[in-house]
């Protein structure tokens, strides 16, 4: 049988990418978005995987997520969380229930759904993790101070988490991609931003995708940020 993985934010973008290359190597899987819909969609387009809706800003969701996924799939190998939101703009013209809104889907919800993942995998003695953190967590950004505090704020967190469970066999690890073909930066002047970047071009998902199940499948990388930004030079 294989690998459990449950993939939080998995119906599109570099989360989905993640969900293509792991099926592909015949991981048993759990779609999980917002959208229940959207979610069903990438599971049945993947060969029929579980597909499930879950806030992870609510512990009482995440929690019956988890349990659900126990009941369908088993234990959980690996735990992928690729969501997170975004609500651009200077500090000054942010309001208060967008920063809200980031942190708690994007630190929090990490927060939560690692929490629920590290107490199945203590049980099984062994599991890995892999956080989606941003560059803009690593080098800033300005216009994204909220969801680069977020972001960083997964460093942090993660590199914490890896030594509390790093007897216990779990690892846990952060890639932070930079520029990547996504919803996300749908809006971005990428003929511009293209010109602080080495390689000339915005990423593709299957790329982040690729560094993510590294992580996954590396016996002997805990605590880590790998960067996939292209060689993007210092924002301004």
């Amino acid at each position: 049988m294989g690998k459990v993985c449950a993939i939080f934010g998995g119906s599109r973008g570099i989360g989905k990418a993640v969900a293509e290359l792991l099926a592909q190597k015949g991981c048993r899987l759990a779609i999980i978005a917002r959208n229940l819909d959207v979610a069903q969609t990438t599971a049945r387009n993947l060969g029929g995987h579980l597909a499930l809706s879950c806030d992870v800003s609510s512990e009482q969701e995440v929690q019956k997520t988890f349990e659900e996924m126990q009941r369908n799939l088993g234990p959980v190998n690996y735990l992928v969380n690729a969501a997170g939101i975004n609500r651009d703009g200077l500090l000054l013209r942010t309001k208060t229930e967008d920063m809200i809104a980031q942190i708690h889907t994007n630190l929090l919800g990490t927060m939560l759904t690692c929490k629920a993942a590290v107490k199945a995998m203590i049980q099984q003695q062994g599991g890995a993790i892999v956080n989606i953190g941003s560059i803009v967590g690593l080098k800033g950004n300005s216009g994204q101070s909220v969801y680069s505090a977020t972001k960083a704020g997964l460093v942090g967190f993660s590199r914490s988490l890896a030594k509390e469970v790093a007897k216990k066999q779990i690892r846990v690890n952060v890639v932070a991609p930079g520029f990547i073909h996504t919803e996300m930066t749908a809006h971005l002047e990428e003929d511009q931003l293209k010109k602080a970047i080495l390689l000339g071009r915005f990423g593709e998902p299957h790329e982040v995708a690729q560094a993510v199940v590294f992580l996954l499948e590396s016996p002997y990388v805990t605590g880590s940020v790998l960067v996939v930004d292209g060689g993007l030079q210092l924002m301004t």
